[in-house]
Formats: structure tokens, sequence, C-alpha cells
């Protein structure tokens, strides 16, 4: 086996230093179990950042279903099959009864694509809303609204990126709560430039617990007003479930639930079979079914048997070992460690988060609240170092990001505050 340097000059020369590492050491992983995972040395890791072995890592009922599944039967969707129409029913019943109907692909990129072009083609516009410091996929359309990245070429004129809720410094009002107006009135005002240049509104896409945003904290209230200013433009409601989605908030199986009101389309990727590649699009029949009556959707790969079968294990070992309720407790029990965290070290400004989706904004100040991006990355690379893997978002990229499998346990969360105790210490 390669040691690491050789193999990280191996990686350069065929992929380019411009295909990203995680951490200033990079790590070489060669095997995963549950929560944790394994470097070339042997070494053990914790890992706290990692959502897309969702039930964990080489969850054993999940891998024995694709080894089965791969030794009888793989095609694609033209065939019938009963494990894809019997998974297609099982994911559309944890829905809302309104949204009853699917598309499958394989990745996040594509189940946006597929949505931005439902909306598209069911509205007769063309205009598409998003935050200003999103990530939604890296084809070229889902490119536009992936605002974290803003492509070289600029965003079409058929975008609009609306400022990102900031629940940490927004103003609030006498009894604490958070002023919606201007961000509401930035839609608003999206909404009309749309229509003034002719593009109409087609839809706002949104992540429903804003990951790269920083996971700001905002009422129900926010929402359902933002999604009812774009239905009376014209437009459609579009939630990306890939982060919050299949009970990571552990209150609710979908991460919209939370806000009182159904999406028109929801997009789901990552967690969706463990990291088997699949991902899927869940649409109110009315919409589902003029798109398709449009438009002939077909993807080769998209819910093929294995695929589906890989998917249908995460819905059963979700149930049978209740992982959101998992997720509800161990998050509830882990933000007040971080909050016990915030009370002994200046650094931490804020503490948010829900279920096992949580971090902590880290500031120069407490009073300014000035952001420490640096002393954000250093704390990200002191908990590399001392096994337990975290990662950074915002749009001052300044928010300790920890998004571990849901089986992660209260010991694996005493583990993980402990050694960010020491990591703080010398940030």
């Amino acid at each position: 086996m390669s040691t690491t340097d050789e193999l990280l000059k191996r990686r350069y020369r065929v992929l380019g230093r411009g295909s990203p590492l995680f951490y200033d050491k990079p790590l070489h992983l060669v095997r995963g179990e549950g929560v944790w995972l394994y470097d070339a040395d042997g070494r053990r890791y914790l890992d706290a950042y990692n959502n897309v072995p969702h039930v964990g890592h080489c969850h054993p009922h999940v891998v024995e279903a694709i080894s089965r599944q791969a030794a009888l039967l793989n095609t694609h969707t033209r065939y019938l099959h009963e494990g894809i129409i019997r998974y297609a029913e099982r994911l559309t019943a944890t829905f809302d009864p309104e949204l009853s109907m699917a598309f499958l692909a394989c990745t996040g990129s594509e189940a946006n694509e597929i949505a931005l072009r439902m909306a598209t083609v069911c509205t007769g516009h063309r205009g598409i809303i998003c935050t200003r410091y999103a990530y939604h996929g890296n084809t070229t359309a889902v490119a536009q609204i992936s605002t974290v990245f803003p492509p070289p070429e600029g965003l079409g004129p058929h975008i609009r990126a609306v400022p990102v809720p900031d629940s940490y410094r927004d103003p609030r009002d006498a009894g604490g709560a958070l002023l919606p107006d201007a961000w509401l009135q930035s839609i608003e005002r999206a909404c009309e430039s749309l229509h003034a240049n002719g593009q109409g509104v087609a839809a706002m896409l949104v992540d429903t617990i804003f990951s790269s945003e920083g996971l700001p904290e905002l009422t129900p209230e926010f929402m359902a007003k933002a999604v009812a200013i774009v239905r009376r433009a014209g437009g459609i409601y579009i939630a990306d479930e890939v982060q919050p989605g299949f009970g990571r908030t552990g209150e609710s199986m979908w991460g919209y639930q939370r806000y009182g009101v159904v999406p028109d389309v929801v997009t789901l990727g990552k967690p969706m079979a463990n990291g088997h590649p699949v991902s899927g699009v869940v649409a109110r029949a009315e919409l589902a079914t003029e798109f398709a009556g449009k438009v002939m959707y077909f993807n080769t790969f998209g819910g093929n048997p294995v695929s589906c079968a890989a998917a249908s294990a995460v819905l059963d070992v979700l149930e049978q070992e209740r992982l959101q309720e998992n997720a509800r407790v161990v998050g509830e029990y882990a933000l007040a460690g971080l909050q016990r965290l915030m009370a002994k070290h200046d650094l931490i400004g804020d503490v948010r988060g829900r279920g096992l989706f949580f971090g902590a904004e880290l500031v120069k100040d407490r009073r300014t609240r000035t952001p420490a991006p640096d002393e954000t990355k250093r704390v990200v690379n002191a908990m590399r170092d001392r096994g337990v893997l975290i990662s950074r978002i915002g749009v001052h990229d300044n928010v300790l990001k920890i998004r571990p499998p849901m089986p992660f346990s209260r010991d694996n969360a005493d583990l993980l505050l402990a050694t960010l105790d020491e990591a703080l210490k010398e940030a």
C-alpha cells in the first residue's frame, strides 16, 4: 500500500491540485464501521461530520441488501421491478399526503436539476430564487444556485440570490423574536425584478436547515411567509432535503416539516442509500404528472434495483434502530454540552442546530460578534489531530459543522465535547 505522501503525489498527478481535500494534513482512510473511520496506520477517528453513511459506515443490513440484489439482477426503471415500486411507495409514505409521486436519479445535483426543470416546465417561467450562500450541486444549471461557490461565468439573468437570514446578528424585537422583514422584503424585490426582466418566478429553492449558510435559527413564520410571497408571484417552493432529511433533525423525518408549510417539490440525495449513488425528487402529483407529460425523463442508473435495495435497507434501519429518536435525544444532549463549553470558552459566540446537525459559531469578540474564521480552521484541524472529524461552514466560514452518522451516541458526544474543549484551549 502507498504511503500517505506517495498517494497524495499520485492524486495530484491524475486528479489535479484543484480536487479538494479535507484538513491541512489529508486523511488516508481505508475502513469504516458505524461512527468510526480508520486510516492506513490503523488509527481510529470518530466521524462527527459525514452524513452520507446515514445509518453508519458499512451497516451490515445495507451491505447485505446491496450484495443480495447485485447477485440477482440490476437493470433500470424501464422494466417492471417489485423492489423499485416498493421503495417508491415506502419513500413517499414518509411525506405529507400532498407529496405522492417520485422520480429517481443518482446524485443530489441531478435531483435539483430535475426540480428546477420541473419548475420551469410547469410554471412557464424561468426565474429562480435561492439564498446568497447556498450549495445545491455542481451541474451547469444547479451551479447557478450554488452561490457558496459562485460560477466563474456569473449568475444568469434568471437567478436572484437573496441575503442569508442570520439569526445571530439580525435585529430582534423587544420580545426577542427575529424580525423577518428584511429577508421577506428581499424576496419580494427578487420576485418583482424577475417579472420586470421578463423571466417570471418559477421557484424558490432552499436547504431547509440552511446548512452552508451556518444553520441559522428561523421561526416557522419566516418560511411560511416567504413561500406565500413566491406562490403569489406564480412560483413553487422546492425544499432541498439532502442534508436535513431522513430524520436528521430529530423532531421530524423532513426538515421542511418544522415550518408548517408543505413544499411543492422535495429533493433528496447523499444519505438516501448510505453512500450508494441514489437520489430522488418527490413532488405533488399534479406537478409530477404535468412534467412527465411534457418531458421524457429517464436515467439509466437512477433507481436501479441495487440502488433501491440499498435505499430500502436504510429505511429499515432508521425504523428498526429508532434513529430519528436517537437524533433528537443525542442532539439535545450534545447541544447542552456545547452550551456548557460556550460558558467556558469566550471564542464560542453562539450554539445552534437541530438533532444530529449542530454547530458553534466562533467569534473574536462576543460584544461585536466579529467572526473568527482563522481560529475556526485551527479548531477543525486540531480536532482531526486528536481523532475527531468535523468541518466548518457559514458565510464567514466560522461555524463548526457537526453532522455525524445517525447512530451517534451519548458516549460519542462526550468524546466529541471533551476533544473540542481541548482544541478550543489552543485556538
